[in-house]
């Protein structure tokens, strides 16, 4: 294996995660920064919050394509340079880092769902749709992108290792999924009391309308009439 080219390897798919794309798709789009509305995260599900649903897909496509392209990429090139399983799941995980904390954004990103769902469909098509259906009949059944992610991502290492074999691969599977639910920390805590959003719900009246650019409708005077508050 040629350490070298697999440090570079491992070092562009970290600069290519850190691409935060519901920024950079937000701002091409003239929204409001994400990182300023919602939940704050950077990623597809607050972007949706914006209430543009077109800047939400294009920032799920891309941060899925970030994670996918450099695995991809590293799979084809490995009889090349040599580079084994170890190598591979190094760039996914790597990918997956810099979409958490990207050096292009002051190291603030977000919690890396789609990230992570590119990588795992680059390794292995088969565990990246088994996993991807998890979140779907977790999101469909609570409509809770938060908790669909997190059993999704406590799911996937068990599937690598139940259904396929266990390799080094599994490794950067495992540690993708307990950085994944880590992150997802704050909302553990809102599902736990009962305050966390449900999937496509919209920010606050103030917070979208700043996302789409328009200014908030100013409220009517109070009436002196009698009425429920």
């Amino acid at each position: 294996m040629d350490i070298a080219t697999s440090l570079l390897a491992v070092a562009l798919a970290y600069a290519i995660g850190s691409l935060s794309f519901a920024v950079i798709v937000s701002r091409f789009m003239g929204l409001e920064d994400p990182r300023s509305y919602g939940s704050g995260n950077p990623g597809a599900t607050n972007v949706l919050r914006s209430g543009n649903k077109a800047a939400a897909l294009l920032t799920l496509a891309f941060d899925a394509l970030k994670g996918y392209l450099p695995v991809a990429v590293a799979l084809l090139l490995a009889p090349r340079f040599g580079w084994g399983e170890l190598t591979i799941g190094l760039v996914g995980l790597a990918a997956f880092i810099g979409h958490l904390w990207p050096m292009f954004f002051r190291f603030q990103g977000g919690k890396g769902v789609a990230t992570a769902a590119g990588v795992l469909m680059a390794l292995n098509p088969w565990l990246g749709l088994a996993t991807l259906g998890t979140w779907v009949i977790v999101a469909v059944f609570t409509r809770y992108s938060s908790l669909a992610a997190i059993v999704s991502a406590a799911f996937a290492p068990f599937y690598q290792m139940l259904i396929w074999e266990v390799s080094p691969l599994l490794l950067a599977i495992t540690v993708m999924g307990l950085l994944l639910i880590w992150r997802h920390g704050a909302n553990i805590r809102k599902l736990m009391n009962g305050t966390e959003s449900r999937l496509g719900q919209k920010a606050s009246a103030a917070t979208a309308a700043a996302a789409t650019g328009k200014k908030p409708a100013h409220p009517r005077p109070h009436s002196h009439t009698k009425g429920k508050h």
